[in-house]
Parts: C-alpha cells; structure tokens; sequence
C-alpha cells in the first residue's frame, strides 16, 4: 500500500501528568499548616462553585484552604493514632468524605461559624439539582424576568430567542416583532429535580435557585487537642475510641490556597 502524502502535525513538545506531583504537594502542605495554625476545620460545600469558594479564599487571607482527594488529606492527617502528626488529628478523618475540604485558621470556631452562616450567595441551578420554589411564565407578552417583577419595571424578552423558547418546548410565537406565550408554562414546581431544559430557561429569565453554602462538620483545636463534631447545632466533642476511618476522593475541581 502507497504511503500516505498527507501533511500530519507533529507536536514538538510533550506535556507530562502532574497527578502525583499534586497528590504529594497536597499531602506536604497539610502536614506543613498542622502546627502553624491552632485549629483545623472540616468544612462541607453544598451547591459547589469555583468562583465562590475562590470568594471564601479571598476574605479568609489569614487562612489556608484546601480542596482535593480526601484520600491524600486524611492519611495526612492520620489514618489512626499512630500515624497521626498531632494528637487526635485522626479524629477528623471520618469526616473526610463527599464534597468536603480543609480549612487552617487562627480563627476560633465562633468566628468561623458565623462567618459560614452569612455567606450564602445565590446562583443558577444545575441540572440535577431541586427547584427551591415553583416558577411559572404567565400567558401573553413575555418579558425578560417572567412575570416576577411588575411588568412596568421590565422589559419584553427579545424576540431572537423565541426560537430558542419553541426548541425548549414553550408554545411561543412572534407578534408584531413581540414574543407571546399562547397559555400558562410551569418550567417547574418546588421540589423537583431539575432537567437541562428547565435550568437553561431558569437562568434565561434570571431566576436563581441554587445557594452556595459550606458548612462545618467537625473541628480541631491544637491546644486541648480535641475533636468537636458540629451538627444540627449542637457540638459533640470525640474521643480517640470507637472511631471508623474512610475517606472517599472529592468529585470536584482541585482548590488551594
């Protein structure tokens, strides 16, 4: 068979994988912030974005964050009393499971606390997530919020994207240069699991349902060496017996600070 004259891209520079390089950059910077900080949280992230968790970053400067496999952070930690780097620091690592992270602070836990229950920014949905309220675009002129704001303080929704609207199942149609829904739309009812198709009509009428939110789970403080869980808002302190150890990798994009 004739060799093939066709022009082929030749790359002239290769690029190597930095997943261990992480995993033990992770592993040592841990390990590194136990003794600089006086306490350690275990914090949980509900509806998880990037840009706000880089936000939680930047107003805790005094802090340091960490947001990776929950595997490496929890054997940096310890697996058990005798591969702990600090007392009962292995108290912590039953919690290191899901969409969890670290935080080292000289902040006590009062501060952090409220510092977590006041920053609740709001976002659009996902698809996966659960309606937080019903949402309904009434019948006649559409406007670009949907009937959640009085109509004088509005604007009619554009009419380039009513054929955007009649892809995404609404009985829409153009008049006189104006979109008009022909009957009621429920795009969703509170409580349900929300489809690709709903959050994209969601966040076209401006409507946010997700909150971003973290939460703490449990607390070190290096100076009585004690584990406390925070749940329901009630904190239990721990003690090294009757604790299991298990951790799971975190499904979301690396974040350190």
């Amino acid at each position: 068979m004739p060799k093939s004259k066709r022009a082929k891209v030749v790359h002239m520079s290769k690029t190597t994988k930095k997943g261990k390089e992480l995993t033990i950059r992770l592993y040592a910077n841990i390990q590194e912030c136990i003794p600089k900080y006086p306490y350690i949280y275990v914090f949980s992230v509900h509806n998880m974005r990037n840009t706000y968790l880089k936000d939680v970053r930047t107003q805790l400067s005094d802090s340091r964050l960490f947001f990776g496999k929950t595997k490496v952070m929890a054997v940096a930690l310890g697996l058990s009393p005798e591969t702990e780097p600090y007392p009962q620091t292995s108290l912590l690592t039953p919690h290191l499971h899901g969409s969890v992270g670290l935080l080292f602070s000289p902040r006590p836990p009062s501060a952090i606390l409220s510092y977590f229950s006041t920053f609740v920014p709001l976002d659009f949905a996902r698809a996966g997530g659960t309606a937080s309220r019903s949402f309904v675009l009434p019948a006649g002129m559409l406007y670009s919020r949907g009937g959640d704001i009085p109509e004088e303080e509005d604007v009619p929704l554009a009419h380039s994207v009513e054929p955007h609207l009649r892809k995404l199942g609404l009985p829409t149609r153009l008049v006189k240069g104006k979109v008009e829904l022909d009957g009621e739309f429920v795009v969703c009812r509170e409580g349900e699991v929300l489809g690709s198709g709903q959050t994209t009509l969601l966040k076209m009428f401006g409507v946010a349902m997700a909150e971003f939110r973290v939460g703490v789970e449990a607390h070190w403080e290096r100076e009585t060496g004690k584990v406390t869980v925070v749940g329901d808002g009630v904190e239990k302190k721990l003690d090294v017996e009757g604790m299991n150890v298990g951790g799971e990798e975190s499904e979301d994009v690396d974040v350190e600070s």
